[in-house]
């Protein structure tokens, strides 16, 4: 299963590999990274239809944000599951979010067993 992980920081790439070392180890996932929302539309683009089944984005990113890129995805690839990411919890990036579609919002700092508890949960219908 692929997932594409945008964020501005570059720095998100090593702990991500760090977090999912044993399910990148067993192939259970697969990570993309791209490090604006022009940079994930042209991940998403390249292929036909995408591989990417799951992106992971943060909100707040200079030039198009995360919530921008969420409706893009939306309406360009509706079948592909976005989640939201933002130093802050506040509840109107929150409302934004899932009002535009995404399947959950995570605050920085990330609780990456409750990411990985998601993403097992979408292993598991992607199989069934």
């Amino acid at each position: 299963m692929k997932i594409l992980i945008v964020d501005d920081e570059k720095d998100v790439e090593m702990l991500f590999r760090q977090k999912f070392r044993k399910e990148l180890r067993n192939n259970e996932i697969q990570l993309d990274f791209a490090f604006s929302g022009e940079e994930a539309l042209e991940v998403l683009g390249s292929e036909n239809p995408p591989s990417v089944v799951y992106v992971f984005s943060d909100i707040n990113m200079p030039g198009m944000t995360g919530l921008e890129l969420l409706e893009k995805i939306k309406s360009k690839y509706p079948n592909i599951l976005v989640s939201m990411i933002s130093a802050y919890g506040d509840s109107d990036n929150y409302n934004k979010a899932i009002n535009s579609g995404a399947k959950g919002f995570f605050t920085k700092p990330i609780d990456f067993e409750n990411l990985k508890t998601e993403i097992s949960q979408l292993i598991k219908q992607k199989e069934g």
